[in-house]
């Protein structure tokens, strides 16, 4: 019989998520970024100091303080609502009516089981209702979600997701290929290998449209 520790290391190891959002707790954001930034000093000291690091050496001694800021402020900033950026959308008035898509999209996040990085490429794609984004907005929702302990399912999701209810239309999609660290660096060190994940809404459910997109990307992998 499987015991607890086994059972999680094994979601872990298999890349599955327990929720569709990212699971954080009620207080997440009861403290500032600079008491947050001083409480992960301390512990990344401690893990430091378990390893057996001299912590009184000038390179090392630095990191404790470069971690913490790190994870606050860039890696996992996506965290924080108040940084959601703003999908400004404007009247479609040109009456452009077919699909747009913003393909090789840089992806930066973070995987939540090993906390390795996940790093890869994002193709979004949407048809608009009457509503049109700025070509640089859809880079930041991607950046935003990136932005967090991650599975890449979810990422996928909360992209289009977030497009759906910025444009006022379902008819939105993103396929993400990314290479995750904890794949090709550790456990199965499989080098050559990435992930590809899809969420297609609206008219991208049609077979048709769903390959014109896939076209426009070159992506031959079958959905």
């Amino acid at each position: 019989m499987i015991n607890n520790e086994e059972f999680l290391d094994e979601i872990g190891d298999n890349h599955f998520s327990s929720n569709a959002k990212n699971p954080l707790r009620d207080d997440a954001f009861d403290i500032t970024d600079e008491e947050k930034i001083e409480k992960i000093k301390k512990d990344v000291e401690s893990i430091l100091q378990t390893l057996g690091m001299d912590l009184t050496d000038d390179s090392i001694k630095g990191t404790p303080n470069r971690v913490a800021k790190m994870f606050v402020k860039e890696i996992f900033g996506g965290l924080n609502p108040a940084k959601q950026p703003k999908a400004s959308t404007f009247d479609n008035n040109y009456k452009y009516g077919e699909m747009l898509v913003e393909k090789n999209i840089t992806v930066y996040s973070t995987c939540e089981h090993h906390l390795l990085p996940i790093i890869g490429r994002a193709h979004v794609a949407y048809i608009s209702s009457g509503r049109v984004i700025g070509l640089s907005k859809m880079n930041r929702i991607v950046e935003y979600y990136a932005k967090r302990p991650q599975v890449q399912e979810r990422l996928t999701m909360q992209i289009v997701q977030e497009l759906q209810k910025a444009l006022g239309t379902e008819d939105v999609a993103c396929v993400i290929d990314a290479k995750h660290l904890c794949v090709n660096s550790r456990g199965i060190k499989d080098i050559e290998s990435s992930t590809v994940t899809s969420e297609f809404g609206g008219k991208f459910k049609d077979p048709q449209t769903k390959r014109e997109f896939l076209d426009y990307i070159k992506l031959d992998t079958q959905f």
